[in-house]
C-alpha cells in the first residue's frame, strides 16, 4: 500500500513538471511576445495591391515588400485593407501602425505623418476605352470632359487643381477598379491613375492610356508621425533590401 503511494506521488511530480516545461515552452514571457504591425493598404492597385482571385488573400508587390521588411525588423505583419481615403486617417487615430499602398510622397500629406525613403516613381497617366476617339495632347484638352479618379490620389487632387471643377466634370469613386468600370460603362470619358498600373488594368478592361501627365511622384511607406524608432527601422532594412538581389528578384515578379 506504501509503495503504491510512492508511485502515485511519483506520477503527479512528473506529471507537474511536464506541465510547468510546457508552459515554459509555449506561452511566452510578456517580454517575449511576438511583436505584430499592422499595416494598411487599399487593395484595388495590381500589381501593387490586389485581392488574389484564388486565395482571396491581400498580395502584390508593396505586400511583399512589407512582409521582407517585417522580418528583418522582427515584426509579424498583419495586412488590413480599407478606401484609400481612410489610410492616412487610420494611420492618425492609431487603428494602424503602417500604410503600404503606392502612397506618393507629398508635402501635404507629410505635415501629418511621416514617410519613409523612396522606393518607386511614378507618373499619371490619362486613360481611355480602347475603342474611343479621344486625343489628348496637352492638360487643357481634358477640358469639357468627365473624368474619373479614385478619391483622394494624387490624380484626383492633379485635375482638380490643375484642370479645375469648373473646366471638367470630375468623379471621385471609393477605388480604381470602380472608376475603370465607370469609365468601359460608358459613365466618363477619361480616368486619371498613376502610369505604374495602367499595364495591369489593360489585362483585365479595354482600356489604354492616351496621355501622361509628368509629375515625378515618388512612393513611400507611411508612419505615424513621431515614431521614428520605427520609421529608422523600416528605412533601414528598405535600404537593404533595395541594394539586394531580393529586391530585383520582387521587382521581376511584378513587373519582369
Amino acid at each position: 500500500m506504501e509503495g503504491k503511494w510512492i508511485w502515485t506521488t511519483v506520477i503527479v511530480v512528473v506529471i507537474v513538471i511536464i506541465a510547468a516545461v510546457g508552459a515554459y515552452y509555449f506561452t511566452r514571457p510578456s517580454g517575449e511576445e511576438e511583436k505584430v504591425l499592422v499595416v494598411a493598404t487599399s487593395a484595388d492597385f495590381p500589381p501593387f495591391e490586389y485581392i488574389d482571385p484564388d486565395t482571396q488573400e491581400i498580395t502584390g508587390f508593396d505586400v511583399e515588400l512589407i512582409k521582407m521588411i517585417g522580418e528583418k525588423i522582427g515584426y509579424k505583419i498583419e495586412m488590413r485593407n480599407m478606401a484609400f481615403d481612410s489610410l492616412i486617417p487610420s494611420l492618425q487615430t492609431g487603428k494602424v501602425d503602417v500604410v503600404i499602398a503606392a502612397l506618393t510622397i507629398t508635402e501635404e500629406r507629410e505635415q501629418v505623418i511621416d514617410f519613409s525613403k523612396p522606393y518607386w516613381h511614378a507618373d499619371q497617366a490619362i486613360v481611355a476605352r480602347k475603342d474611343s476617339n479621344i486625343v489628348i495632347n496637352s492638360p487643357e484638352d481634358l477640358e469639357g470632359k468627365v473624368i474619373g479618379a479614385s478619391m483622394g490620389t494624387t490624380g484626383f487632387l492633379w485635375v482638380k487643381d490643375n484642370i479645375g471643377e469648373d473646366k471638367c466634370t470630375l468623379n471621385a469613386y471609393s477605388s480604381f477598379v470602380d472608376a475603370v468600370q465607370a469609365l468601359v460603362s460608358g459613365q466618363v470619358d477619361l480616368v486619371i491613375m498613376d502610369t505604374t498600373v495602367v499595364s495591369s488594368f489593360e489585362k483585365s478592361y479595354d482600356i489604354k492610356q492616351v496621355y501622361t501627365v509628368e509629375t515625378g511622384e515618388n512612393y513611400g511607406i507611411a508612419i505615424q508621425e513621431g515614431n521614428t524608432e520605427l520609421l529608422n527601422k523600416i528605412n533601414q532594412a528598405l535600404d537593404e533590401i533595395m541594394n539586394s538581389p531580393e529586391w530585383d528578384q520582387l521587382v521581376e515578379k511584378y513587373f519582369g
